[in-house]
């Protein structure tokens, strides 16, 4: 028996140990996924993240394909959990909040490095067969776990504005990291508290109503090959990742040689720079088209985002997701994504016009001018659930998610 017991305790102390610097490659593999995307992610710089070489690390995942699934599997496990522990909450507010307490308290956790990141799923589409169906098939769960927080819907446009809120929250949620670290971790509760608030009662003032102008967005400038090189090229890049879209993929889309590719740009960084300047561009014009309309702040507000939004669902679209840019040189990054505050501040400076004026509700301008922008960047995700409905109403239920809440049902009423 003691002989045993001995075993026992022998076998139960291997598989805890092995549990562990699983974990902890996951961990380093996560970390760097965020970094450099899953392509360029390798097991020479995971193993020397957690002190390893590279065969060690091999002995647990045999295919960095494999080890980059079981990283986003085990985010999209996470999410589950975290939902489920939300859905035990009485009501679609408190279910949110819920949702949104147990992501902030995991962000403040790994602030003090008492957890560690998870991947972000921006680069899940660049995966390959048979993975990709099955990680596609566990983030579809996910999207409609989140969906019933608001419970099930009564009619097809409840389930297509519940799709709606779903997608923002999540997308928000996401969103969260790029812009937290700007807040002293004491703040996060508060930060917490401001950006529920949004979610709460929305952004439009109390008598305020969905009537936004659609802005003219076209202008002379675009050279007619290198716009629509660029625009395959955004579209590719969101949908698997700088480097998932190869050249040779971008150069297939258009149906032209790799040639073709360096006779507008000399390489790949300059592309992604090209696409993103693009797409600020196209984010900039709106809001200057829209600070010159007549009418209150909140008008002008509404119809940048509606604007944007109908870009996004348009064959004119997309912008570039700032998610994309995992894999460029982090000075590309840093000047893309300070251009991208920039944009955000303009909308916190609209939004305090508007408060002041009366037709935007009181709200933290700068937390909801990041709510709007994961709302404005995620929207391209949405262009099949777009197609299924009118223009219109296909931005006016997204944009509601924001502008009204997302417990606010009067544009289902338009």
């Amino acid at each position: 028996m003691e002989a045993l017991a001995a075993s026992t305790d022998s076998v139960d102390g291997s598989t805890k140990r092995f549990r562990a610097k699983r974990d902890a490659i996951l961990a380093a593999a996560a970390q760097a996924i965020n970094e450099q995307s899953a392509k360029g992610m390798t097991f020479a710089d995971v193993a020397r993240r957690v002190g390893l070489n590279t065969t060690s690390v091999t002995y647990y995942f045999k295919r960095k394909e494999d080890l980059a699934a079981a990283c986003f599997e085990y985010t999209l496990e996470q999410l589950h959990a975290k939902l489920d522990r939300a859905l035990e909450e009485p009501t679609p507010q408190a279910r949110v909040a819920r949702y949104l307490a147990l992501n902030m308290d995991r962000l403040t956790r790994i602030q003090r490095g008492e957890a560690t990141s998870f991947a972000v799923l921006s680069d899940l589409r660049a995966m390959e067969e048979p993975v990709l169906g099955r990680l596609m098939t566990g983030w579809r769960e996910v999207f409609r776990k989140t969906r019933s927080l608001w419970g099930a819907g009564v009619t097809r446009a409840h389930t297509d504005l519940y799709g709606a809120r779903a997608h923002v929250l999540l997308e928000n949620t996401f969103w969260l990291p790029i812009w937290l670290g700007r807040y002293d971790p004491d703040q996060y509760r508060r930060v917490e508290q401001r950006l529920m608030a949004v979610f709460a009662h929305g952004i439009a003032g109390p008598n305020a109503v969905w009537a936004p102008t659609l802005l003219d967005l076209d202008t002379d400038e675009a050279e007619p090959g290198r716009e629509a090189f660029l625009l395959a090229a955004t579209r590719l890049i969101n949908e698997l990742g700088y480097r998932g879209a190869s050249v040779q993929k971008i150069a297939s889309e258009l149906n032209v040689t790799k040639g073709s590719f360096y006779h507008h740009l000399d390489a790949k960084d300059d592309l992604v720079i090209a696409c993103y300047k693009r797409s600020l561009d196209t984010m900039t014009a709106a809001q200057r088209r829209a600070d010159a309309l007549p009418g209150d702040d909140w008008h002008r507000l509404s119809s940048a985002i509606a604007t944007l939004l109908d870009f996004q669902f348009s064959e004119r679209g997309p912008l570039m997701r700032t998610t994309a840019l995992s894999g460029v040189t982090p000075a590309v990054r840093s000047a893309l994504v300070a251009r991208s505050n920039r944009i955000a501040r303009r909308y916190a400076g609209m939004m305090m016009d508007g408060i002041a004026q009366g037709s935007i509700r009181t709200v933290d301008p700068l937390i909801a001018a990041q709510a709007l922008m994961a709302l404005q960047n995620a929207a391209f995700d949405m262009r099949k659930w777009a197609s299924t409905m009118p223009r219109e109403r296909a931005i006016a239920f997204y944009a509601s998610t924001l502008a009204f809440g997302l417990f606010d049902d009067r544009v289902l009423t338009r």
